[in-house]
C-alpha cells in the first residue's frame, strides 16, 4: 500500500514560501529521511529542515535523520524500527533484536533491556534516535532471522553483559542444551560463536 501523503491543514499553508511547500509535499507520513534525501528536492535544505521541524511536519531523530510523523487515533506513531535502521545504515542487511529476547530461552533470565541490538556490516556504537537507544555492532556474520539456537549462542557471546548471575546462566544452559535442535545448534555455534563460546559448547555438545 502506498504511504499516505502528509496532510497539511495549517492556516499558514497559503503563506508558506513556494519552495518550502514543494519540499513538504514530497514527504510521506511514516517515512524516515536522511538530510541528503531532502537535499535532492530542496534549494535550501538546512533552512527548510529547520522550518519543517519547527512546524511539526518533520521530527528530528538525530543529526541528519528525520521522521515524517504518522498519526493514529492514539496520537503520533513512532517510526518503524526496520525502516529507521535501514535508512540510517543505507542498507537492509542487518539483524535487529532486543537482549530481552534471551528471556524466551528458558534459562531463568528475566531482565528487560531498553536498548536494541543491531548486528550489521557498517556501523558500530551506541546511537539514540528520538528517545530510543540502538546498539550497532559490526559483525562478519549473522543470520537473516532470529532462531532459538542463534539466541542461545548469542547469549553466551554476550554473557558478561547480562544482568543475571553468570554462573547460574551457564548452569542453566548446560541443563537445557539437549532440548535444542542439535544440528542447528552446532551450526550456530560454528557460524556465530566466539572462541570462548565455542569452547564452552564443545563441553556441552557431542562435538
Amino acid at each position: 500500500m502506498k504511504p499516505a501523503t502528509i496532510p497539511f491543514s495549517s492556516p499558514s499553508l497559503s503563506t508558506r514560501p513556494y519552495a518550502l511547500d514543494q519540499v513538504a509535499k514530497t514527504l510521506r507520513a511514516g517515512k524516515v529521511y536522511r538530510r541528503e534525501d531532502l537535499a535532492q528536492v530542496s534549494n535550501a535544505v538546512d533552512r527548510h529542515l529547520r522550518e519543517l521541524v519547527s512546524g511539526g511536519v518533520l521530527k528530528r531523530l538525530a543529526q541528519g535523520l528525520y521522521y515524517a510523523p504518522r498519526k493514529s487515533v492514539f496520537g503520533t506513531l513512532p517510526p518503524d524500527d526496520q525502516e529507521l535502521v535501514a535508512t540510517f545504515l543505507r542498507d537492509k542487511d542487518f539483524l535487529m533484536f532486543t537482549p530481552s529476547s534471551y528471556n524466551t530461552l528458558g534459562l531463568g533470565t528475566s531482565q528487560l533491556y531498553n536498548k536494541t541490538l543491531v548486528y550489521n556490516h557498517k556501523r558500530h556504537g551506541l546511537f539514540s534516535f528520538g528517545n530510543r537507544q540502538f546498539d550497532f555492532r559490526v559483525k562478519r556474520r549473522f543470520p537473516k532471522k532470529l532462531t532459538p539456537e542463534f539466541l542461545l549462542v548469542d547469549a553466551i557471546n554476550n554473557l558478561d553483559e547480562l544482568a543475571e548471575d553468570k554462573n547460574q546462566v551457564l548452569q542453566m544452559v548446560e541443563r537445557k542444551v539437549s532440548g535444542f535442535d542439535q544440528a542447528k545448534l552446532k551450526c550456530a555455534v560454528s557460524n556465530f560463536g566466539s572462541a570462548a563460546t565455542r569452547k564452552l559448547f564443545m563441553r556441552w555438545l557431542d562435538v
